[in-house]
């Protein structure tokens, strides 16, 4: 229903990257905090981080599903090597593509599209999180430029980032309504990052803040219009929620091939833990809400495929996708009983690397107040 043949060869070929290159090293990723270059050179070589961004600024031109075939297959194996990809495909270039200039766009979009450059989102600040209108870094202008001081955080591949998206109160008076978006060169004079953060999860791709110290930025840094940056940034994270879904259902589909494959060889009072009712209904629970998840998120990229507005379609599936990766990867460990619990064991990897996903992109209260704000208007 959703998808042709064409998505289906591009799922194959993820399956086999991910089966072939990620699976034997997942561990190994978790373990070092670092993703191998050889991975990314792959990944840019099979065009993973310019997906569905238009061909006319170096990216494969193809439509959401496909990129949904890719992030579901990758993160079966592997959340830590979806990251920059995922990124390269919504956060890193949908502000551009939003709100830039032909020119910006032309500028840096094929570089992130090829995998040779990295752009980072910084709107998270240490007081401002889910209120993001609440933000206090501040942008003054001065002349022909900008002058920026604040400090962004949890920032994904700020350390190294070559450049970085920047929402900052233009208007201070305004609210949410005073808020642009810079491109910000992380190169500039004033410009910091903070600590590698150590996360519980999702290792191998640095996360740290952003510090803006009297930081002058030339006015042909703005992304759109002044004051309009709140706009391009909720319009974003709409577009980034169809990545993290594709993250909650392929963690949840490999965890509960994990456990599916556990429990018809461990043996437990004379029989295979798969002989127990309790189990087999445990089963039918995850089997059934990953195909509910599934479909949520299938939808939602057709529907985007086909141009409409997915606000509340997106956050459905960023909800309920999210919350039954944390649902599903718990129960798969508790299958494993003890052995679930050690670090060789690759579900407790996956344990640690859902946990972030009801939380990131719009943590799932957000979700909540999105999806009923829109039935309810």
């Amino acid at each position: 229903m959703f998808f042709t043949e064409d998505h289906e060869y591009i799922r194959d070929l993820a399956r086999e990257f991910a089966e072939k290159e990620l699976a034997p090293i997942a561990h190994e990723i978790d373990q070092t905090d670092t993703i191998p270059q050889r991975i990314y050179d792959l990944m840019a070589d099979m065009g993973f981080f310019g997906l569905k961004i238009p061909e006319e600024y170096g990216g494969q031109g193809l439509d959401v599903r496909s990129y949904v075939c890719v992030m579901e297959e990758i993160c079966k194996k592997s959340i830590a090597a979806s990251l920059l990809m995922s990124s390269a495909n919504s956060l890193s270039t949908a502000p551009i593509l939003l709100a830039g200039t032909e020119e910006q766009k032309k500028k840096y979009i094929p570089g992130i599209a090829s995998g040779k450059e990295i752009m980072a989102f910084g709107l998270t600040e240490p007081g401002a999180g889910s209120d993001a209108g609440s933000m206090t870094t501040r942008a003054v202008e001065d002349g022909d430029s900008y002058i920026l001081n604040g400090r962004k955080c949890f920032i994904t591949a700020a350390p190294i980032a070559q450049n970085t998206v920047i929402f900052a109160k233009t208007s201070p008076e305004k609210g949410s309504k005073g808020i642009t978006s810079f491109i910000v060169d992380m190169s500039l004079p004033g410009v910091s990052v903070g600590k590698n953060e150590v996360k519980m999860g999702q290792h191998g791709v640095p996360v740290s803040d952003v510090i803006l110290e009297d930081v002058r930025v030339p006015k042909s840094a703005i992304l759109g219009e002044v004051d309009k940056g709140f706009i391009t940034a909720m319009k974003t994270l709409s577009i980034g929620r169809i990545g993290v879904a594709c993250q909650g259902i392929g963690i949840s589909q490999g965890a509960l091939d994990a456990a599916v494959a556990h429990i018809k060889e461990r043996k437990q009072f004379g029989k295979r833990l798969a002989d127990f009712q309790a189990i087999q209904f445990m089963i039918a629970d995850m089997e059934t809400k990953v195909n509910a998840a599934r479909l949520l998120v299938y939808n939602a990229a057709y529907l985007m495929d086909q141009h409409k507005d997915v606000t509340k379609e997106a956050s459905m599936a960023k909800y309920f996708a999210t919350e039954t990766a944390l649902e599903v990867v718990s129960k798969a460990l508790q299958m494993f009983g003890g052995y679930g619990y050690i670090n060789e064991y690759p579900i407790e990897r996956m344990y640690r690397d859902a946990r972030v996903l009801t939380i990131y992109e719009g943590t799932s209260q957000v979700q909540q107040m999105v999806i009923s704000g829109i039935v309810l208007k």
